[in-house]
């Protein structure tokens, strides 16, 4: 899992770059150790299928969609004849839809063009990058589905895999994904992929500015992956209890306010004056059974 590539990238994005030349080295050494580079949709496809895959597989994934990868990493790609995908944040590129937060400068449409036509996978990454699973279900499936129709409308044809940003994703949130049309989705986890993770909690492993090239060689042969990352685990877990907890207290506020608003609804009627009784008398229908459908 690549972010940025560049010489000076900018601090928000420093830690999850590599230089130029550590990418080149990186590409080498699986060129020089037999790997053949997949796309997601190809691994997908494949685990989904029953297809076997090609000798020593591995993916090249970048996140967010930052302007060195056209600029740096295309062309060591293009002269391995690698496979990549690149999964975009849609209101980070520069050009339409641009909402600005980019945390240094990103493609342009046009560049994500040519990346899809060097045979670059083009993936989605949610259009603002948030945490999705803080986010209420309408605001979820927009990040998701517009992402998407975005992708789909300047490229011609939709994407088919999805990565969440921070990695974070919650049994919500992967369904979202997959009724937004995605057919796979990569987390982090810091781990090699397996196919029972299952097609929408699919592991990777961080490359950073600080992975040596004996190191790197190590994550992709999968040796002590586990002891390389057992500072991230333990944050990512403490962080997730962070995180459900916040979200609750969110819900809870919801919740809370909608009873407060009803209370106060039905406070303004007890407050209102009697009718007087004339001797009419309306008879009110028995109320019966709540709706199915209202009580979901």
């Amino acid at each position: 899992m690549y972010h940025a590539v560049g010489h000076r990238p900018a601090k928000a994005a420093y830690g999850l770059s590599v230089a130029p030349g550590a990418f080149a080295a990186q590409m080498a050494l699986l060129s020089e150790r037999g790997f053949t580079p997949v796309t997601a949709a190809e691994l997908g496809a494949a685990w989904r299928g029953g297809a076997p895959l090609p000798p020593r597989p591995v993916l090249i994934t970048f996140d967010d969609g930052y302007e060195g990868v056209h600029r740096y990493a295309l062309p060591v790609l293009a002269s391995h004849g690698f496979a990549a995908t690149l999964f975009v944040t849609t209101g980070w590129l520069r050009g339409a839809y641009e909402e600005g937060g980019a945390p240094d400068t990103m493609l342009d449409w046009g560049q994500v063009r040519e990346l899809a036509a060097a045979g670059t996978e083009i993936g989605g990454h949610t259009h603002t990058h948030p945490q999705l699973d803080q986010l209420d279900d309408a605001r979820l499936r927009s990040e998701t589905v517009r992402c998407r129709e975005i992708i789909a409308g300047e490229l011609g044809a939709a994407p088919v895999s999805f990565a969440y940003p921070y990695g974070y994703s919650t049994r919500r949130v992967r369904s979202a994904v997959r009724e937004a049309g995605f057919a796979q989705s990569l987390a982090v986890g810091n781990a090699p992929a397996r196919r029972s993770q299952g097609p929408y909690a699919l592991r990777r492993v961080t490359v950073r500015r600080g992975t040596g090239i004996e190191t790197f060689g190590r994550l992709v042969e999968g040796r002590a992956v586990g002891r390389a990352f057992a500072k991230d685990r333990a944050l990512t877990k403490g962080y997730a209890v962070v995180r459900a907890v916040r979200r609750a207290g969110t819900a809870l506020g919801a919740a809370t306010a909608s009873v407060a608003s009803v209370a106060s609804v039905h406070k303004g009627r007890a407050a209102r004056p009697r009718v007087p009784d004339h001797g009419v008398h309306v008879c009110q229908p028995a109320r019966g059974p709540a709706d199915p459908a209202q009580r979901r």
